[in-house]
């Protein structure tokens, strides 16, 4: 054995703790390091020192992934003499050496970053392999075979993955190669066939980078660890952390581990397996096997794997022992586990074990049956579950299994699966769904206007919009699945069609959206209905015994509340009675109050508006049974309400029997340069109190009638005199109501704390109302000075450079906007003690903004119907986590 001589100068000096050692005599790191060992590295150490066969090896720290990208992609010459010591370790314990011609040691590298990481560096295996180790490799063996199985496999790798090599051209080789044997396996060529294979593939990797396949172990293992720190900042990597809130800060580990082979005949194998099944949650053992096989070719689809129940008929004894170590590791963790593993000679090694990713059905069913096992305690059970994947059961999804065409893909504004046909317009989406089609409706953007297409419509596609643009939260509130800001689409409503990468696709084709990933699928993909297991309802009903918060709903109409009841929530907190105006039986009204000339014009509109408003609201009670509803005056500016084409405007003109050029003028009079911080919430009954004193009509009979004690909010109040104003205003028409009828109700006054100055002005507020409601889709545009419609244009740009840790439209900016959301509680209950303060902004069904609500003391969230079972969860594992601090 010979080994490198700087290698040995280099294990003389004192060890690093940069780079951690695992082998037969313990681990120098273990599972409550993950931070710097990463998963993979922290899961092998812990199996070291479980005494669990493991092959010996190192990891090199998250630590070090930030140093070489500070350094210029270079690595340390100290941290690097660590490696080469570590590698000495290696081939101390194994008798082998590194280069070693006649009796080499080879090494596999991987990736393995704190949390499983799609995107990041494939595996390495075999590193070490030269021509000359090869053959040293086939004499030690016996067997030529698989050593130059092994030689091909390990070029392959490193040339695609260390050195850009498009991986397309060598598998041509080698498929060519196997058709001119008329073979049909890897297995079926020959020890000669596999090596001029290789002599092949240099000469093709030559052509192709214009650089020599590496010969030298060293410069092969100094590329392989900088390819793991370099696919950290992938494309693919970058997207991944985005999507799912991971820092660029993290890092990722390096395991240099010491190979072992499943590709040594037909007493070797390598698999991977979960310890319980990870789509269901079922308790069974589940995962696939190869026999003489090496780990990609389980993964990469090039044999069919058998399922790892036949290993016990292949090999009994390697199979007896992999049951007896996972039920170990299950019971060590105490949650289900991902491994792989290796058989070299009927001798089993595992590579790997870590908490195994799994559906939102699984996760919830192995939560709760862990907990009935007594493996975990509730409030660990309530933890295991991933609030943000709940989402994946309340809604229809696309069938894995299904063949799919993908055109785009946008923003996963509203989670579920819709298909239908394509159509441009609300009103083609109202009358094909009249005649029984199911349609997608296609849209540059949305606005209020669109509403009863949107209401028919199966799901809604736009270009333009963010996740909390008007289509992505009206979508979520109906349950509708909805991608948006989808750029690569280009609507073309003139000729009703819409280009995607040069495809057209017309009014009336099918193509199907899946509003969790934000994928866009030519024609129609089979979908999966949700279903609401016993363990969810368990899981929910411990959620209710640990939280805190309240969780109510924004509800619109009696269908919502059914929806928001059925998943638990506790109350509306939020009817924006806007909405019921867009209805087709009541938008002329609407707009005939609008385009009044005089106060007596408008009464007599608003009149007929009334009956209207008090049947909805009537039905709301009815539904809610005494549960609270919080009902908002009207919010938006008087334009939104109105048509904006020629025709519908001609149209309107016609119907109310006004001269078409008088509207024309009074609909310009109402435009507005800035409308969001214009003539809208409570500045609407400011100049034309007869609005709210019908709204507050329309509450306080349905009340009357319903006996109930209703929860009257004001929007867009910036000081205590508006407040007082409008307050005045309800009360006299509610007060005049219980004369009319002989009935006297308690009713609430609140506002919507939605402006900064309102926040820090909340003590004086807090003086003309009984509860407080965050509006912070509003208070997070007028503290960030960002419009919500428009900033989607750029936020990504933002969050991808790190000027915004996440979307502050989807989760609460702390330190700014929720600055004001604490100054406010505090200000408003320092001057009101029984104040009660909640949320029914959209971060009210975003688990991190209500872990944030819980901290600050609010009473309640409110949310979308859908994520009703979304905010319960949240907001335990908020209470556990804060319980836990103290």
């Amino acid at each position: 054995m010979e080994l490198n001589q700087d290698r040995v100068k280099a294990m003389s000096k004192s060890s690093s703790q940069n780079v951690f050692f695992f082998g037969p005599d313990g681990s120098e790191g273990d599972f409550t390091q993950k931070n710097i060992l990463g998963g993979k590295g922290a899961g092998l150490a812990e199996m070291t020192s479980l005494g669990i066969p493991v092959p010996p090896g190192f990891t090199i720290s998250t630590t070090v992934c930030g140093i070489y990208n500070a350094e210029g992609k270079q690595i340390p010459e100290g941290i690097w003499s660590d490696i080469l010591r570590n590698i000495g370790k290696i081939e101390k314990i194994l008798e082998k050496g590194f280069g070693d011609k006649k009796n080499p040691l080879l090494v596999s590298v991987r990736s393995g970053a704190r949390v499983s990481m799609p995107g990041m560096m494939d595996t390495i295996l075999n590193l070490g392999l030269n021509d000359e180790t090869t053959e040293g490799l086939a004499d030690i063996s016996k067997n030529p075979r698989f050593a130059y199985d092994s030689y091909r496999r390990f070029i392959q790798m490193y040339s695609n993955v260390v050195m850009g090599m498009n991986s397309s051209f060598l598998e041509v080789e080698l498929e060519d190669l196997k058709e001119k044997k008329k073979v049909h396996n890897d297995t079926d060529l020959s020890a000669e066939d596999l090596k001029g294979l290789t002599l092949i593939f240099k000469k093709k990797i030559l052509e192709h980078t214009g650089k020599k396949f590496p010969t030298d172990p060293i410069e092969q293992l100094r590329g392989a660890v900088s390819a793991v720190f370099e696919s950290w900042n992938t494309a693919r990597a970058i997207t991944y952390r985005k999507l799912n809130s991971i820092p660029d800060t993290w890092g990722t580990a390096v395991n240099v581990q010491a190979m072992v082979f499943g590709n040594r005949g037909d007493d070797s194998a390598t698999g991977v397996a979960f310890t319980r099944d990870p789509s269901t949650g079922e308790k069974k053992f589940f995962g696939e096997f190869l026999v003489n096989a090496q780990g990609e070719d389980v993964v990469a689809g090039i044999r069919t794997p058998l399922p790892i129940s036949k290993l016990q008929e292949v090999m009994p004894a390697a199979y007896s022992q992999l049951v007896e170590i996972y039920q170990k590791l299950e019971r060590h963790y105490k949650d289900m586990q991902d491994i792989e593993f290796t058989i070299e000679q009927n001798k089993l090694w595992m590579l790997q074990t870590r908490n195994g990713k799994r559906s939102a059905a699984a996760s919830i069913r192995i939560a709760i049956e862990m907990l009935k096992e007594n493996l975990i305690s509730e409030k660990e059970a309530l933890l295991r579950v991933n609030p943000y994947s709940v989402d994946q059961i309340l809604h229809p999804t696309l069938d894995p299994k299904a063949k799919k065409n993908q055109l785009a893909k946008g923003l996963p504004a509203s989670p579920g699966a819709a298909c239908g046909q394509v159509v441009f317009t609300p009103e083609d989406a109202e009358k094909w769904s009249e005649g029984g089609k199911k349609t997608i409706l296609v849209r540059t953007e949305t606005s209020p206007e669109d509403i009863h297409g949107m209401v028919v419509a199966q799901g809604i596609l736009t270009t333009r919009g963010g996740m909390t643009s008007h289509a992505a939260v009206v979508a979520r509130g109906m349950g509708k699945s909805c991608v948006a800001g989808c750029g690569d689409i280009n609507v073309d409503e003139h000729n009703e069609e819409f280009h995607v990468r040069g495809q057209v696709i017309k009014k009336g084709d099918v193509i199907t959206l899946d509003g969790g990933t934000g994928e866009v699928f030519l024609g129609e993909v089979k979908t999966v209905e949700p279903k609401l297991s016993g363990e969810f309802a368990e899981l929910m009903t411990l959620a209710d015994k640990y939280r805190r918060l309240g969780i109510f709903t924004n509800a619109d109409t009696p269908k919502d509340a059914v929806v928001a009841r059925s998943f638990g929530a506790e109350g509306i907190g939020l009817c924006r009675t806007e909405h019921m105006f867009f209805d087709f039986d009541r938008i002329d009204a609407v707009r005939e109050m609008i385009v009044a000339e005089n106060k007596e014009d408008r009464k007599q509109a608003l009149s007929k508006i009334l009956p209207m408003q008090k049947g909805d609201f009537k039905q709301l009670f009815e539904v809610m049974k005494g549960y609270p509803v919080v009902i908002r005056l009207l919010d938006p500016p008087l334009h939104e309400f109105l048509p904006q084409t020629e025709a519908d405007i001609a149209n309107l003109a016609q119907k109310l029997n006004i001269d078409l050029n008088r509207l024309k003028a009074k609909i310009k009079s109402l435009h507005e340069t800035n409308p969001m911080l214009g003539h809208r919430g409570c500045r609407l009954a400011v100049t034309f109190p007869e609005i709210y004193i019908m709204q507050a009509r329309a509450i306080a009979e349905a009340a009357a009638e319903a006996k109930v004690i209703p929860e009257i909010m004001i929007p867009l109040i910036n000081t205590e005199k508006e407040l007082r104003l409008m307050r005045n205003l309800v009360e006299e028409e509610i007060l005049r109501v219980q004369k009319e009828t002989g009935t006297k109700f308690s009713y609430k006054i609140g506002t919507m704390i939605e402006l900064p100055r309102a926040a820090i002005t909340a003590d004086e507020i807090a003086k003309e109302a009984e509860f407080f409601s965050f509006g912070t889709n509003d208070l997070t545009q007028t503290t960030l000075g960002l419009s919500r419609d428009d900033a989607g244009k750029f936020l990504g740009v933002y969050v991808g450079l790190g000027l915004f840790e996440k979307d502050p439209f989807v989760s609460i900016d702390r330190r700014g906007v929720g600055g004001l959301v604490k100054i406010a509680v505090d200000l408003g209950r320092k001057s009101r003690s029984d104040l009660k303060i909640g949320i029914c902004g959209e971060h009210g069904g975003d688990p991190a903004s209500i872990e944030f609500f819980n901290e600050v003391g609010l009473d309640y969230v409110s949310c979308s119907p859908y994520r009703v079972p979304v905010a319960r969860l949240a907001a335990a594992q908020a209470a556990v986590l804060q319980k836990g601090k103290h």
